[in-house]
């Protein structure tokens, strides 16, 4: 029975994320206290967002919560503190962003956060957090006509990612005389074990098996293949750029669905639970769609 093995949040889009033993399950994805995934992000100076595709050195901002605060640490640089409760409106400062083809609004973290973020990165760059008035929702073509909420994501709530599929990946690294990637090199939220190796990608539903009833049940449906990019060449420990996990996977796992493109792990929304809480050591019921 397929089992999860890993939680993780990411705080701010593109940089480190914060492994967790559980998390509560929201329509927009995954929260632990008062912080959400992607709940904050970096952009230019003209609201275009930024990652680790042009910014590498992202991977060393390293978010935390100590003293019901976020805190963001990078090598050498004292930490940065960011007061969780949200400001009055009238206190804000509102930017327009973009992240793709949405456009938002989003709440500016003022011009410490701003010099703190453009030192560590080398390059002019803001703090910007969601807005608790914006709304952005994933594609509905892969939603079944649903709006699904999400925030500052590439495009879905969740991630999901097998350990059979990275160890597949890493045997054939291997035969060919390269290094074995973690798993953080693809930034999933959710890990299982317990399945084949891309068994995910014909998974019509994971379900919680806890034995509750049946509105206690968590329900996550992976929906749409993730298509990589050049991010999981970055290792997200050093931030150093070494060469990339999917020009392997380029040989295997070209996808029709997705015009040729290559995909790894799948992207999922919550169709039941939210507001429950996953752990880690959870079982799963897996359904397939076929």
């Amino acid at each position: 029975m397929p089992t999860i093995t890993a939680l993780t949040l990411y705080p701010v889009k593109s940089c480190a994320g914060m492994a967790l033993q559980e998390a509560m399950v929201t329509d927009a994805g995954l929260s632990h206290g008062p912080v959400c995934d992607r709940e904050w992000m970096l952009v230019d100076s003209d609201g275009q967002f930024l990652t680790q595709r042009e910014h590498p050195k992202m991977a060393l901002i390293r978010p935390s919560l100590a003293g019901g605060r976020l805190v963001l640490q990078a090598p050498g640089v004292a930490p940065l503190t960011l007061a969780l409760e949200r400001r009055d409106a009238a206190q804000m400062r509102t930017v327009q962003v973009q992240v793709w083809d949405d456009i938002l609004q989003a709440s500016d973290e003022g011009e410490s956060s701003a010099r703190w973020c453009s030192d560590v990165l080398g390059v002019a760059c803001r703090l910007v957090r969601f807005h608790s008035d914006a709304r952005r929702v994933a594609n509905n073509k892969w939603t079944a006509g649903r709006d699904v909420p999400t925030r500052f994501s590439d495009g879905y709530p969740l991630l999901l990612i097998s350990e059979a599929s990275l160890a597949d990946l890493n045997q054939k690294l291997l035969a060919n005389g390269q290094s074995a990637v973690p798993m953080n090199r693809f930034r999933p939220n959710i890990v299982i074990d317990g399945i084949e190796a891309f068994e995910e990608d014909y998974a019509e539903s994971l379900n919680t098996d806890r034995g509750g009833t049946k509105e206690e049940m968590i329900c996550l449906k992976p929906i749409k293949p993730c298509p990589r990019c050049p991010m999981p060449a970055v290792d997200q420990v050093t931030a150093e750029v070494g060469v990339n996990p999917v020009d392997t996977l380029q040989s295997y796992r070209s996808n029709a669905l997705m015009d040729g493109a290559v995909t790894f792990g799948m992207n999922v929304i919550v169709s039941q639970g939210a507001g429950q809480f996953l752990h880690v050591g959870d079982a799963l019921e897996l359904h397939l769609a076929f």
